[in-house]
């Protein structure tokens, strides 16, 4: 018998105020900004006759609202998980890129080159710890949702670390795919592996705001 497999629907939450400013956000909570609370109910809209299973959500704020949006009109609850919040940035959350750059030269250069050992300072997570964190969630929805369809929303983050997963890609490789806010990202796992059945899909929005940078 053949066996289906299980698929992921991955949306970054909607655009924040920070996101428009450049401003690290990690696990500061940060709420939508109109534009965001504007692309929220556009991906309700794009995928208002699918089904999902379930919904899993970070439980920080600007992706709780994304995920409240989206299924308004769903009798699935949502689950919130710290596990899908975004990376903990440490000193650099709260600062723009360049104050971070500006303040830690050093540690700002090993964060920009993908370092997977380094650890911001003031207690943030490494690249490989934050990898290990989404690798074991994607895993455990797998587990608990064998041949479903699922709903996520998440972070920029997690979706860079869910991307290289799946399309077999190392940690410290430059970016070469984007992550717009409140864009659709599809992938399925065979029993054995993630791949990569769509990305980035953005055509139900106006604009979206990719302004991660290549960390």
């Amino acid at each position: 018998m053949e066996v289906r497999p299980t698929r992921l629907c991955l949306v970054r939450h909607g655009e924040t105020a920070w996101n428009a400013e450049l401003r690290l956000q990690g696990h500061l909570d940060v709420p939508l900004n109109l534009t965001g609370e504007a692309q929220a109910a556009a991906t309700a809209a794009s995928l208002a006759t699918v089904h999902f299973a379930a919904v899993y959500c970070s439980d920080l704020q600007r992706a709780r609202q994304t995920a409240v949006a989206i299924t308004r009109n769903r009798a699935a609850a949502v689950e919130f998980q710290d596990r899908l919040r975004e990376r903990h940035y440490g000193a650099f959350q709260g600062l723009t890129y360049a104050e971070a750059e500006a303040r830690f030269p050093d540690d700002y250069r090993r964060f920009k080159q993908r370092d997977p050992h380094f650890t911001f300072p003031g207690g943030g997570e490494s690249l490989a710890e934050f990898a290990g964190r989404v690798e074991g969630v994607l895993a455990d929805l797998a587990a608990s949702h064998s041949g479903q369809q699922v709903l996520v929303v998440t972070h920029g983050g997690v979706l860079d670390i869910v991307h290289r997963l799946a399309a077999g890609k190392p940690l410290d490789a430059p970016r070469d795919f984007t992550i717009p806010n409140a864009a659709l990202n599809w992938i399925e796992y065979d029993g054995t592996r993630w791949h990569l059945v769509s990305w980035a899909d953005k055509r139900h929005l106006e604009a979206s705001r990719d302004e991660l940078p290549n960390a």
